[in-house]
């Protein structure tokens, strides 16, 4: 069972709802449902992995927030918040 992060800007752990990706705190994890953006920041984030399904955990972010490093497909890659928004998860 996945315990829940600590975090009060998490809202994948305190519902069941969907949210945005880069409002997530550390610790939180969910399941890719859509990736949204134009067609070059889409194609871009497909490709690094973020497709329907997939597991993305927040490790940490950078001392002011931006940007935001996730575990996805077991590797690790950092987000500017910017981008991040682009990923909507649903809790695991």
């Amino acid at each position: 069972m996945q315990k829940p992060c600590q975090s009060e800007t998490c809202n994948v752990c305190q519902s069941p709802s969907t949210c945005a990706l880069n409002t997530l705190g550390i610790g939180c994890r969910g399941n890719v449902v859509s990736v949204s953006g134009d067609s070059e920041v889409r194609r871009r984030l497909l490709e690094m992995g973020f497709c329907n399904g997939a597991t993305v955990e927040v490790i940490r972010r950078a001392p002011l927030g931006d940007p935001i490093e996730f575990r996805l497909r077991g590797y690790h890659l950092s987000l500017r918040g910017e981008q991040a928004k682009h990923v909507t998860i649903a809790q695991t």
